[in-house]
């Protein structure tokens, strides 16, 4: 994956190459009306940007899973030394990527060993996960992201969380995510700021409930958890787009 000034690219690191998954571009301008000046105007600083939407629906339903229930930081975690024990190895222009074990090798994984990559405590969603989608998954592929969200909460140990997740990470559509996520209301409370003395946005302060947004004399500063969708440096491990 690169950027040549006009736009992203992606070019296969195995095999020829094929049709490539769509981007989905977010354009503040088309944000609506109802959204408060002080979320709309740090957006707009932002300018449009541009997602790539998974284009693998068992990985976006093996993150998704593997984040359920955990701390964002601790689900990318588990992802990574999920995909590095279980999962393909390619040669990519910038070293090794792991991609994440396929279904059907799940279902030949031993449960015991499922705790070597610390994912015992997932053991039964991805098992069933993993034998619902060897039945199904050329169906749910052509799905709309409502749907395809239905018929995942259908399945045995999935949350909905879990379910709306997966189904807005693979289709790109992200107007079924559930938005009330904690580590989406924190990152929405560092967008929002209040002047400082300098005219500068200050991050907000947080107390309360959790994930509410406030400020006050009682309130004091916290940390918020990073986006499931945040990129850093180490993240470009989980940009791995093969070609099979």
């Amino acid at each position: 994956m690169s950027h040549d000034c006009q736009r992203l690219r992606i070019d296969c690191v195995e095999g020829p190459e094929d049709v490539k998954p769509s981007f989905v571009v977010t354009d503040p301008a088309d944000l609506p009306a109802a959204v408060p000046a002080a979320l709309r105007e740090p957006l707009t600083e932002l300018g449009v940007s541009q997602r790539l939407a998974n284009p693998w629906l068992w990985d976006a339903i093996t993150t998704a899973i593997l984040r359920q229930g955990v701390h964002p930081d601790r689900g990318r975690r588990l992802y990574r030394t999920w995909c590095s024990a279980y999962g393909t190895i390619v040669e990519g222009p910038f070293g090794p990527l792991t991609l994440a074990p396929d279904h059907t090798r799940v279902l030949d994984i031993q449960m015991n060993t499922f705790a070597v990559a610390g994912t015992r405590f997932h053991y039964n969603a991805l098992t069933t996960a993993a034998a619902q989608y060897e039945l199904h998954h050329k169906e749910w592929q052509h799905l709309n992201a409502a749907a395809l969200a239905a018929a995942l909460t259908n399945l045995p140990h999935l949350e909905p969380w879990t379910a709306r997740v997966a189904a807005a990470d693979f289709t790109g559509d992200f107007s079924i995510y559930p938005h009330d996520d904690l580590a989406v209301r924190s990152r929405a409370a560092d967008i929002v700021a209040t002047p400082g003395p300098t005219g500068k946005r200050t991050p907000s302060a947080r107390c309360g409930p959790a994930g509410a947004v406030t400020t006050g004399p009682n309130c004091t500063p916290s940390p918020s958890p990073p986006s499931p969708g945040e990129s850093t440096p180490d993240d470009i491990q989980d940009l791995n787009v093969a070609c099979r």
